[in-house]
């Protein structure tokens, strides 16, 4: 009996390294494992490389980079999409039925349904005869349409064709998410810069207004400052820049802001000159900056101190901007970086910057990269931002 277990267990031994190399083997020959495995990958991969085409929602451009991936998905002879009044792309050797592309498309754009039509051809070599229309629509609103030709529309091609388009339907939903993020992004940043013009603007010019007369030199060097202050922070194009050019600006608002309070404002820097490259969001440390100047300079008799540091931390740059003025009620925070609507006493306009500093920092890096503020009445504040050094798609503009 021990000879036939011995046997047995050396069988077993022998044969699964073998079945294990055999399927190795398979995948480094690219075999999926059958025709059903293949023809699975060979759909998905067609989708896949049709689906950056609609990135930008339904273009011409996009219709045309995508019709032809998706023509390959129904296998039929000419496919066209339209965006319900003009067509936007024809993929197939028959393209003197392009034109009649937008006529057959209407009743589907008016009504939303799928829709069969014969073809008129008086050429012999021409094998279309039948077209099915199918809508595309976003948020229950018919946007375009695919149409799919062939010398017959069978049930197969009429079903085939509803679930392309809803998948196109599903890639142009997001397309608009992607949208409405990027107005609201844009719409959090013309935020942060309202909160940043109508106060700093006004003392800074007044500073400057009162150095005219008695120092002109400093008026004009202070204007200067003012100057690429402003250019920084209401430039248009970038969500990202380097660390240096974010502490920059912030170099540039505090010699305003000293020049406006003279010595009741300290400033201490200490930054790690190999993080000085790093790639951080737009105008994601002003905020905490001036958070800091307005509390750590309210309600004293003695200057105000705020130090900022930036160290290389492994992975990450960590980033710090403390004063040690009257500080903040913990709990106002926690409702300010949640979202919930402060109570009156906490300040509105420093929750505007730090919510929408702690949302941006999530939305890029993810929730572990939020905003990390450490506060209590009369314990000054303390304001961390992590970065990592390196990510992929994020670079400096």
């Amino acid at each position: 009996m021990s000879v036939v277990v011995a046997v047995a267990a050396t069988l077993v031994l022998t044969w699964v390294p073998a079945l294990l190399w055999g399927r190795r083997h398979r995948r480094r020959r690219g075999d999926l494992g059958g025709p059903e495995r293949r023809a699975t990958f060979e759909t998905l991969h067609t989708a896949s490389r049709a689906a950056p085409a609609f990135r930008a929602g339904l273009t011409e451009q996009g219709a045309q980079k995508a019709a032809r991936h998706l023509r390959a998905l129904l296998g039929c002879e000419a496919l066209a999409i339209t965006d319900g009044e003009r067509l936007l792309a024809w993929d197939g050797e028959h393209d003197h039925h392009a034109v009649d592309g937008p006529r057959h498309a209407e009743v589907t754009r008016g009504n939303g349904r799928t829709q069969v039509h014969d073809v008129d051809c008086d050429r012999l070599d021409c094998p279309i005869r039948r077209v099915v229309v199918v809508p595309l629509a976003t948020d229950d609103r018919v946007v375009g349409t695919l149409a799919a030709y062939g010398e017959d529309v069978p049930a197969g091609l009429i079903r085939a064709a509803e679930e392309v388009a809803q998948w196109v339907d599903a890639q142009l939903e997001l397309a608009e998410l992607d949208h409405s993020r990027t107005l609201l992004m844009e719409a959090e940043m013309r935020a942060l810069r309202a909160q940043i013009s109508p106060h700093f603007i006004y003392n800074s010019l007044t500073t400057i207004a009162s150095f005219v007369r008695s120092d002109p030199e400093r008026a004009r060097e202070l204007l200067l400052e003012f100057a690429g202050f402003t250019r920084y922070s209401f430039r248009r194009h970038g969500d990202f820049t380097t660390l240096a050019e974010e502490l920059r600006s912030i170099d540039q608002y505090l010699l305003l802001q000293r020049a406006r309070f003279g010595e009741e404002l300290r400033v201490t820097l200490r930054i790690a000159p190999e993080v000085l490259p790093v790639a951080v969001p737009f105008l994601c440390l002003q905020p905490l900056v001036e958070n800091a100047v307005r509390h750590g300079l309210q309600d004293r008799s003695e200057p105000g101190l705020i130090t900022i540091i930036a160290e290389d931390a492994g992975a990450d740059c960590v980033i710090s901007v403390e004063d040690d003025g009257i500080g903040m009620d913990p709990e106002d925070v926690r409702r300010l970086l949640s979202g919930e609507r402060p109570e009156p006493s906490a300040d509105d306009a420093a929750g505007i910057g730090l919510a929408n500093v702690d949302a941006r920092l999530r939305q890029v890096y993810g929730d572990e990269y939020g905003l990390a503020v450490e506060t209590g009445p009369g314990a000054g504040t303390k304001a961390t931002v992590r970065v990592p050094k390196y990510r992929p798609g994020v670079t400096a503009s």
